[in-house]
């Protein structure tokens, strides 16, 4: 029997919604078919946006959308990307599969995309093969409502009114696909580049600024590049970067066989569900690790660790392109999402934003399509069961956990939690249990509350259940019921490979 211990009275910290964020790159058929079909179209859309697409990504809540890159960003150039379409140039996509990219869609469309979705934006600027000038001209374009050249051009092109731009990052893995540059180089250029990307519609920069600035962090464990670029960034700065650093961010994505072979998305065994998950598990080690270096000159946490591109990445579907990396998505990746998240979640005090890579298509989609055809995976059903600790409390919480696995060296918890309290002081629980064949059941002590009235929701199966075309509805979210109303609080039993969400109206 496992205890879970809750203190709905202590909150921890903010789960900023922008956890729960995704990320869009001209990459395979991520936005071309998945998002973007274009006006004239059979397939339906609103201004060329998939009409089903969007309307299911509304359903869990989107709150922010990085984009266009990735890789893509440091060498997109965004004047390729507005003006009629007929006129805009054809590029190769030299990263992803070396197909032409006609820039059909670009700033007009995401921020169409944006609007449709009810998201914040995040822009990924190009500072690997762009200019200052350039990155500095696209700020202008989206965000200036006075007279100037680009908010002229912006006008031609037929958006009056300025956009939006939340969040903006600087460049993008400029350790490697971004311009390979050493950590202290690199923070140099960022101290430089983001000097120019002005906050029109804060001049004066009193309160917070309407564009928070995201720096590129480091890949994985390089806590090397995380101390670097911090000690230049705050070289001759006692306190904090002139209030130009709002973000670092942290890529890190789960590769069962390692980087080179990476390992199928359909095709394990049992050992390497464990594998894949204590791979997942490595995540809390990350935030921890480099959020202690951040804490040395960011003790206040006012700068957010930003883990921009996070996911599963296998080796591709057998028979499509290797540069489109499309992968199918089962019930070990719903565990690594729940897993994840769940660890975002307990670090929010320094963890402000996560992006899913990638939104549709894409590595670790929440949505697949085929044509006309869309079907939503597991990883999306998750993200559903998840919406509600956006924006709310984490409140403290502990769970009883035990060592499971087949290999010594790839051992996981079999069980992990966490609790948050929203507004309105509804509780959300969210548990997940990594075993593929044993149940546990767990009594939860809620402190100082009784329960009135809880309601469950589940996505569980065997390790190898997915949705498909022939069978999208194998996966899904279902009713869970096995949860009782006792004196100190809950008791239930969480089945093998399973994601649970409890909402708890308290007394």
């Amino acid at each position: 029997m496992a205890r879970l211990v809750i203190n709905p009275d202590h909150k921890v910290s903010r789960i900023n919604k922008e956890i729960y964020g995704h990320f869009s790159e001209h990459l395979g058929r991520c936005i071309y078919e998945g998002i973007y079909v274009g006006e004239n179209s059979p397939i339906p859309n609103e201004n060329g946006m998939r009409t089903d697409v969007v309307e299911a990504l509304k359903k869990i809540q989107i709150p922010v959308l990085r984009w266009p890159g990735g890789c893509f960003a440091d060498e997109y150039h965004w004047k390729d990307g507005i003006g009629p379409k007929e006129g805009r140039k054809k590029m190769i996509n030299t990263h992803w599969g070396g197909v032409i990219e006609d820039n059909s869609f670009g700033t007009h469309e995401y921020f169409e995309l944006c609007r449709q979705l009810g998201c914040e934006a995040y822009v990924n600027g190009n500072l690997g093969s762009g200019t200052v000038q350039e990155m500095s001209e696209w700020v202008e374009y989206m965000t200036f409502d006075g007279l100037s050249p680009m908010s002229t051009l912006r006008k031609e092109n037929g958006h009056e009114e300025p956009w939006d731009v939340r969040f903006f990052g600087v460049g993008n893995e400029n350790w490697g696909c971004g311009g390979n540059m050493n950590p202290d180089y690199y923070a140099n250029e960022y101290r430089r580049y983001q000097t120019y990307v002005r906050d029109y519609k804060n001049p004066d920069h009193e309160g917070e600024s309407s564009i928070l600035k995201i720096c590129s962090g480091p890949n994985v464990d390089d806590y090397e590049w995380t101390e670097e670029v911090l000690k230049t960034l705050f070289h001759h700065c006692e306190d904090r970067f002139h209030g130009n650093l709002d973000g670092l961010s942290l890529h890190y994505y789960v590769h069962p066989e390692g980087w080179k072979i990476k390992g199928g998305a359909t095709d394990f065994d049992e050992k390497v569900w464990y594998k894949t998950l204590s791979k997942a598990f490595y995540m809390d080690e990350l935030v921890t690790r480099h959020g202690e270096i951040m804490d040395r000159f960011d003790p206040e946490k006012k700068v957010g660790l930003i883990v921009d591109e996070w996911g599963t990445w296998y080796t591709v579907e057998p028979g499509t392109n290797p540069g489109f990396l499309y992968q199918q998505n089962t019930i070990r990746d719903a565990l690594v999402a729940g897993i994840t998240l769940n660890i975002f979640n307990k670090h929010s005090d320094r963890v402000k934003m996560a992006n899913l890579a990638q939104m549709v298509n894409v590595l670790q989609s929440v949505i697949l399509t085929e044509g006309a055809d869309m079907i939503l995976t597991p990883t999306y059903h998750v993200f559903d069961l998840y919406k509600e600790h956006q924006d709310a409390d984490l409140v403290d919480s502990c769970i009883d956990s035990e060592e499971i696995g087949l290999d010594e060296e790839y051992k996981v918890p079999n069980l992990t939690e966490s609790v948050s309290v929203a507004a309105d002081g509804s509780m959300c629980i969210t548990l997940t249990n990594a075993s593929v064949d044993t149940a546990y059941p767990i009594e939860a002590s809620i402190v100082g509350h009784g329960v009135k009235s809880v309601a469950g929701e589940i996505v569980s199966g065997e390790m190898h259940e997915m949705n498909t075309f022939e069978e999208p509805e194998m996966v899904t979210v279902k009713p869970f019921e096995a949860v009782e109303i006792t004196a100190d609080g809950l008791s239930l039993t969480v089945p093998p490979c399973a994601v649970i969400r409890l909402s708890v109206e308290l007394q």
